[in-house]
């Protein structure tokens, strides 16, 4: 028997703190990183790592409450495969949407204070350049991929590993670092360090991020088809007919 979903209050409230504190950890190990070396391999491998670490367990921790999207793109998109915790429609998504840029924000200001830097202060890292665009685009599409992949073929117990296995191998062999997700790029306005983006980079950035979720759609739907199901029928479950 399927348990009902925790209320739209609870699950918003996870979404805030659950995207609170992966900004907070990718911004935090960002600063702590810079202090540490001078060397930009050192500094992304630290980032990385933390970065990969810290999702993979707010997913798993986080994820039997609200489904852990803790982004904007996994939000629509599973709104769009009508994934059972938001089938009630638009206004769901949307709390959860508002709740991870508030979370974002809120993340990236602890992450300041906590180093004894000037909460606020805005970013001067200018990423607006075509290649990261370009490079921003794909990160997103695979994630995106990766995400409705595990739906489709009924493994959404693998999204701790998978999602965070994918998001460290991201942030090295894209241009842009991967953040693939509109609500951290925000976040990230807020801090001027090694994660930071400038405020003018940030509607760039989301598009580029809003382009590679309909091309992830696009490549799940090539690979698995466009049936909004749950994916493959579960052995443990009866099949439904009539």
């Amino acid at each position: 028997m399927r348990m009902s979903p925790p209320a739209l209050p609870r699950r918003v409230a996870a979404e805030f703190i659950g995207t609170g504190a992966l900004v907070a950890v990718i911004v935090g190990s960002g600063i702590r990183a810079d202090s540490l070396s001078q060397d930009i391999g050192v500094r992304l491998l630290a980032n990385a790592t933390a970065s990969a670490l810290g999702l993979g367990l707010l997913i798993a921790l986080i994820g039997p409450l609200s489904g852990a999207h803790f982004n904007p793109v996994v939000t629509l998109t599973e709104w769009w495969s009508r994934r059972p915790r938001l089938e009630r429609g638009g206004r769901e998504a949307l709390a959860y949407i508002g709740a991870q840029l508030a979370g974002a924000v809120a993340g990236a200001l602890l992450a300041e204070a906590m180093f004894g830097r000037a909460p606020g202060t805005w970013a001067t890292e200018s990423r607006a350049a075509p290649h990261l665009l370009l490079g921003e685009a794909v990160a997103t599409a695979g994630l995106v991929l990766v995400v409705q992949g595990l739906r489709h073929i009924g493994r959404p117990a693998l999204a701790p590993v998978a999602v965070a296995g994918y998001i460290a191998a991201a942030i090295w062999f894209t241009s842009s670092g991967s953040f693939a997700n509109p609500a951290a790029t925000v976040g990230r306005a807020f801090s001027d360090s090694f994660t930071g983006i400038a405020p003018a980079s940030v509607p760039a950035f989301a598009a580029a991020q809003l382009l590679g979720m309909l091309l992830g759609m696009v490549l799940a739907g090539v690979l698995y088809g466009t049936d909004r199901g749950a994916g493959e029928p579960n052995p443990a479950e009866p099949r439904r007919t009539g």
